[in-house]
C-alpha cells in the first residue's frame, strides 16, 4: 500500500496535528476509493475506518462533477431531455453502480413476505423482477425530475448528492446493522455518533447558508432543499429499519438512491 512520506509533512505543523491530517487525508482518499471510480493519487494512503463521515462531501464532488458535465452538454445545445438521460447515467458510473446495486438488492429482499428470508434473498447475486423495477423507477424519476429543472440546476445536482449521503450516514449510526460481515458492516463498527453525522450535516447546511448569501433569489431551492433533504434522509433511513428491524450494505446503498430521487423530484416543485 502506498505511504505518505515524512518529508511530504510541512514542517510546520506541530507533530500531533500533522498526524490527524494525515489521518483525514487518508480517510478522504479511502472514501473517493470506495464511494467512487474516480482515480486516486498513488502516494496516498488509503484508511477505510471512518469514511462514511466524509460521504457527504465525496457526494458533493459528484455532483459538482455531474454539474460540470452539465454545463458542457448545454454548451453542445444538447436538449435537456438528453442531457438529463446522460447525466444519469454518468451519475452510475462514478459511483460504479455501488448504491445502485444496493436498492436493487434491498427492493428484491423487501418484496419476500416472509421477513426471516428477506436478508437470504437480499444476498443472492441474482437481480429479480421487484429488482429491476425499482432500478427503472430511480432512473426514471431522476432522469424526469432532472430534465424538469430549467434553473440551478448545478445546486439541485449536488443537493441531492449530498444530501443523500448524509441519509446514509443517519442509517449507519441510528440503526443496528443486520449481518456479522458484510461490505457495510466495517462502517458500523467504526461510525461515531453523533459527531459524524454531525459534520455531514454542519457542511451542508454551511454551504446552503454561502449560497443563500450568493443568490438569494433562489432561497425556496436553497432552504427547501435543505428542508427537504434533512426530512426525506430521515424518513427514508427510518422506512429502511422499520422493514427490516435494522440496515444492511445493500439498504446504506438503497438510502443513497431513493433518498436522492425523491429529493430531486422535490426540487421540481421548489425551482
Amino acid at each position: 500500500m502506498p505511504q505518505i512520506s515524512d518529508q511530504d509533512a510541512d514542517p510546520r505543523l506541530s507533530p500531533p496535528l500533522r498526524s490527524r491530517l494525515d489521518q483525514w487525508r487518508a480517510q478522504w482518499a479511502g472514501a473517493i476509493a470506495f464511494y467512487t471510480c474516480l482515480p486516486v493519487a498513488r502516494n496516498w494512503t488509503l484508511e477505510f475506518r471512518r469514511i462514511a463521515r466524509w460521504a457527504p462531501l465525496v457526494g458533493l464532488l459528484i455532483g459538482g462533477l455531474l454539474a460540470l458535465g452539465d454545463g458542457m452538454l448545454a454548451r453542445l445545445d444538447t436538449p435537456i431531455l438528453t442531457r438529463s438521460g446522460i447525466l444519469v447515467l454518468v451519475w452510475i458510473g462514478l459511483t460504479g453502480g455501488l448504491h445502485l446495486d444496493g436498492a436493487i438488492d434491498a427492493a428484491d429482499g423487501l418484496a419476500v413476505l416472509d421477513p426471516q428470508r428477506r436478508l437470504e434473498v437480499m444476498a443472492d447475486s441474482r437481480t429479480g423482477a421487484f429488482g429491476t423495477m425499482a432500478a427503472i423507477a430511480l432512473m426514471g424519476l431522476k432522469t424526469i425530475a432532472l430534465s424538469d429543472l430549467t434553473t440551478s440546476r448545478w445546486l439541485a445536482l449536488m443537493t441531492v448528492a449530498g444530501w443523500g449521503r448524509w441519509a446514509q450516514v443517519v442509517a449507519i449510526s441510528h440503526y443496528p446493522y443486520l449481518k456479522p460481515t458484510g461490505k457495510g458492516a466495517f462502517h458500523k463498527q467504526s461510525i461515531q455518533s453523533p459527531q459524524d453525522w454531525l459534520l455531514g450535516l454542519g457542511i451542508l447546511l454551511g454551504l446552503s447558508g454561502l449560497q443563500l448569501a450568493r443568490a438569494p433569489h433562489h432561497w425556496r431551492l436553497t432552504v427547501g432543499g435543505a428542508l427537504g433533504g434533512i426530512a426525506i434522509a430521515i424518513l427514508v433511513a427510518a422506512w429502511f429499519n422499520q422493514k427490516l428491524g435494522g440496515h444492511t450494505g445493500d439498504t446504506y446503498g438503497a438510502v443513497v438512491e431513493w433518498t436522492e430521487a425523491l429529493l430531486l423530484c422535490l426540487m421540481t416543485v421548489l425551482q
